[in-house]
């Protein structure tokens, strides 16, 4: 059992060796780690070492997700040459954002790497793999969670054909890192993908507790606008005649923010703004502009997307100007398997509170493939995405205590001990 490891002493480690990958960067003294640039290479190394130290076969796949496997022991009655038939999956992602913090991703992979660590004496009967995925941000690319998507078979020529700011396309950066994107390979059969995470917001804070059990992925809605109206000299344009499109998209934004305040539960930003000319002395002509709308809700996030676009043409067409919808995504909410929370409940042997996560997991695209799960690490501060980014040791020793009598339920509730006989 979990008393007899210094589970202590194993979360430190993990918190440490996520202070050290954070100087595998393309910008040091900063993080920032895109999908297969050269630090990555790095990353494989060591963290490929440290899974090969703790007794797992280690490879790169054909999209460079990192995977060590560790092999448990034989069930009962079987042989000790057949691999053990039931597997879990833990793991999340190895990159990042620019100026990102030291644990958004990689803690998830650590405590993977942990967890193995504690039972590799023990001799559970059932397999632990841990995946560091390769790409979940979508910053080179643009498109978020290359990595899982891979993983679970989900390549296509499309995805493939992506390219990033210096027109290289995801063929040729696989390529270029020495891999074959053509290479596929069927992951095992699991019976649980775990993924730990740093909440990356401020409710367990505010609850004052260590970690959270994540009930689902909230879905996304994701939109890029434009206004378009008329580029115009600044100094003799008169005001009552001008067709502004950043001054239209100035208000668009606060409506916006004011839409989601009155929906609970839900999240609205608008994160980018792309004005032309882009002239400190001319009236801008057209402005581009992201939108991200989340809840967990399907419908009611739907239905608040539609409001805020709806206003935003309203807007435009008040000022004479018109919005122009060119691109987006829908994410639908992901629910986590509702049998392995209750497995996480068990584990950790107390009430837990449940929350539903506002940002996106590698879990949202595993989970329609394999029964999945998370658990909420809290954030200091709400603090993520930021060089601030932290967590606290004795709330990671806890993430990882509860993550390890998570796996030893698994492989309880799989390979249960066989029937005593009776004495009469």
């Amino acid at each position: 059992m979990v008393e007899h490891v210094d589970i202590g002493n194993l979360a430190r480690r993990a918190i440490e060796r996520c202070e050290r990958l954070a100087r595998y960067s393309e910008d040091p003294p900063r993080v920032r780690r895109t999908f297969l640039s050269p630090p990555t290479r790095a990353v494989h190394h060591t963290v490929g070492q440290w899974m090969a130290e703790a007794g797992m076969t280690v490879r790169v796949d054909g999209m460079g997700n990192l995977i060590g496997a560790f092999e448990g022991a034989p069930t009962a009655g079987k042989p000790e040459s057949l691999p053990v038939p039931f597997r879990v999956l833990i793991g999340s992602h190895l990159d990042s954002v620019p100026n990102a913090g030291k644990f958004d991703g990689i803690l998830g992979v650590m405590l993977g790497l942990a967890v193995v660590e504690a039972v590799r004496e023990r001799r559970l009967a059932i397999g632990i793999d841990v995946a560091g995925f390769s790409e979940e941000e979508g910053v080179r690319f643009a498109t978020p969670y290359l990595g899982s998507k891979a993983f679970v078979g989900q390549v296509d020529e499309a995805m493939l054909g992506l390219r990033d700011a210096d027109g290289v396309s995801v063929a040729e950066a696989v390529r270029a890192f020495g891999l074959d994107p053509t290479l596929r390979s069927a992951p095992p059969e699991y019976v649980a993908y775990l993924e730990a995470h740093i909440e990356q917001g401020p409710v367990l804070e505010s609850l004052d507790r260590p970690i959270g059990i994540v009930t689902g992925i909230s879905g996304q809605s994701r939109r890029r606008v434009r206004f378009v109206g008329r580029a115009a000299h600044a100094g003799t344009t008169p005001m009552n005649l001008r067709r502004d499109a950043l001054a239209a998209a100035a208000e668009w934004v606060g409506r916006v923010e004011s839409s989601a305040i009155g929906v609970s539960g839900a999240v609205a930003t608008v994160g980018s703004l792309q004005v032309s000319p882009g002239a400190s002395n001319v009236v801008a002509g057209e402005v581009t502009a992201s939108l991200d709308v989340r809840h967990v809700e399907d419908a009611t996030r739907v239905r608040l997307c539609e409001e805020i676009l709806g206003s935003g043409a309203s807007i435009a067409r008040a000022r004479g100007l018109v919005l122009e919808v060119v691109g987006g995504s829908e994410h639908a909410t992901v629910p986590m398997d509702s049998r392995l929370q209750q497995t996480l409940m068990r584990a950790a042997g107390a009430d837990v509170p449940t929350l539903a996560s506002g940002g996106g997991h590698d879990a949202a695209i595993l989970a329609p493939v394999i029964p999945s799960c998370m658990l909420f690490v809290r954030s200091p501060g709400g603090v993520s995405h930021h060089p601030d980014e932290a967590v606290l040791p004795g709330d990671v020793e806890r993430a990882l205590e509860v993550m390890v009598r998570f796996v030893e339920r698994l492989a309880a509730d799989y390979n249960p001990p066989a029937a005593q006989p009776r004495k009469d």
